[in-house]
């Protein structure tokens, strides 16, 4: 006898219906899984039959073959194991083809018939959405991922036998409650806020610059300057989360295996901070079954990298592209996945080898080619992707032990929104949402100078010597200094000000 189930399979952060194929015909017990499985879908045989048999339902003497079509897409991972379950179990009729026909099925089981959570619940309820499912049954512990789509009704299961008696209408279940995503979002509080920042003025009004056009930014200072408090810091000041925006962020931890299941949703912005050992793969995704790496993980969020000189040339000529289109392609021999990479990058780093150059409190103890062949470990294209470079100098006696609280996070925050809030208006109509992103074209019509402004730029780029992206960054960050002025247009000021934010160029060409 023949049953088909509906499952869904994961490519990349989008889902693809899967149609179970179950046969059971005469011939030799056993069971063959067809349809590209890979090793873990090769092994639910014996998960499968020995869940069937502990939760007390008859495994087949008969030949079962499972069919996972479409046969040409490889499936991977054990979220098929519940629906060859059921598929066999139908195909046995021990559950009415009627009945099954009406759900999808996603989850993995153990050998006692337990339905254990798997990864991507919530791309693959968003694609089985769109292709016109109604009705889905998922692991229980998959619950709180569930609960904020609208239009798919989700149903939790606990054991394969819980499972079989809602098909058989012996026990009644209720859908999965939805929730609001304000609760989660209201109950979250900050970790780090700039009020506990002592000093640092310049810095932090440069974090504020980044937090209100989304740009890249780059602190250099010795240490001990808080340049790393600074960058934890920075993600209090920046706009909350749309819907969309946490959606597509949750999308990405859900199929990484990163998601807190207590939650079910990512309702602020990632922080990462991948320590400088991390390789090419980890940081931008990869590996046999291309995962997403840590520039999706922080995707609508900050990717911070300490010590930046310290992470290996090849890995950090990897953020080129991504810092670029906001995206990353995995290319593998029989697929191509790409996930969103759109991310603010925030480094910091030692101006020197000793750490000391510039300090006021130290004696820098490097000559000029150590120092030249310290800073030779970051290329000019990648620097000039970079929007602020920024000096972070050491805090004085008196900023330290003074009890006066610096300016709270939630004040710099209402500059950042309003800020924002202007540009979501300017770029409505352009797929955009900072001025980070801007285009050659959105440029030149928002980033026009006058004639003081351009003899403040002509002289600028004669005596730094930027290239053409660095001249287009020092506009993009002018265009946000503007826009935190609420100024219709660039002025003098906001240039000379945004041309002080590239001390590596200024550095360079002493």
């Amino acid at each position: 006898m023949l049953s088909k189930v509906k499952s869904y399979g994961l490519h990349g952060i989008s889902g693809f219906e899967v149609c179970i194929e179950t046969d059971i015909s005469n011939g030799l017990p056993g069971m063959d899984v067809l349809g590209l499985p890979d090793a873990v879908n090769k092994e639910s045989i014996k998960r499968v039959k020995s869940a069937i048999k502990n939760s007390g339902f008859l495994f087949t003497q008969k030949h079962v073959t499972v069919n996972m079509a479409p046969a040409d897409i490889k499936k991977e991972g054990p979220l098929y194991d519940l629906p060859i379950a059921v598929g066999i179990l139908t195909a046995t009729g021990q559950i009415s083809f009627e009945k099954a026909g009406e759900f999808v099925f996603v989850g993995e089981l153990s050998l006692d018939g337990k339905v254990r959570p798997v990864k991507g619940i919530m791309p693959i309820m968003i694609s089985a959405l769109n292709r016109g499912y109604k009705n889905i049954v998922i692991p229980k512990d998959n619950a709180h991922e569930a609960a904020f789509i609208v239009g798919i009704t989700a149903y939790a299961v606990d054991t394969l036998q819980e499972t079989v008696s809602f098909l058989r209408g012996e026990k009644e279940l209720l859908p999965v409650e939805l929730h609001s995503v304000d609760e989660f979002v209201e109950a979250h509080v900050g970790e780090c806020d700039f009020k506990y920042v002592k000093g640092q003025f310049t810095a932090k009004r440069a974090l504020e610059i980044a937090a209100a056009g989304g740009h890249n930014i780059l602190m250099i200072g010795p240490p001990g300057t808080g340049k790393t408090m600074l960058a934890k810091c920075l993600p209090s000041i920046l706009p909350d989360m749309s819907f969309g925006e946490m959606l597509e962020t949750t999308k990405i931890h859900s199929v990484a295996g990163t998601l807190d299941s207590n939650a079910g949703i990512v309702t602020t912005r990632p922080f990462r901070s991948p320590h400088h050992t991390v390789s090419g793969v980890a940081l931008t995704g990869g590996g046999s079954s291309a995962r997403p790496g840590e520039i999706s993980l922080a995707h609508n969020g900050v990717l911070f990298l300490d010590e930046l000189p310290e992470y290996p040339r090849n890995v950090l000529e990897t953020l080129r592209q991504p810092i670029e289109d906001g995206k990353i392609t995995i290319s593998r021999a029989a697929s191509k996945v790409e996930y969103p990479a759109d991310f603010m990058l925030v480094a910091s780093m030692n101006p020197c080898p000793c750490g000391n150059l510039g300090s006021t409190i130290k004696e820098c103890t490097c000559t000029q080619f150590q120092i030249a062949k310290y800073l030779s470990r970051l290329s000019g294209p990648l620097m000039d992707r970079i929007d602020i470079h920024i000096e972070v100098d050491n805090v004085t006696y008196s900023d330290i032990s003074s009890d006066d609280m610096s300016e709270c996070s939630a004040d710099i925050k209402k500059r950042v929104d309003n800020a924002r809030s202007m540009q979501t208006e300017r770029f409505k109509d352009c797929g955009i949402y900072s001025n980070g992103n801007m285009n050659s074209l959105l440029l030149k019509t928002y980033c026009k100078l006058d004639s003081e402004c351009n003899a403040i730029m002509e002289s600028a780029f004669d005596k730094l010597g930027f290239s053409a992206r660095g001249y287009s960054r020092v506009l993009k960050v002018a265009r946000t200094i503007a826009d935190l002025d609420e100024s219709k247009n660039i002025q003098s000021k906001h240039i000379a000000e945004a041309i002080q934010y590239r001390s590596l160029d200024r550095k360079v060409n002493e």
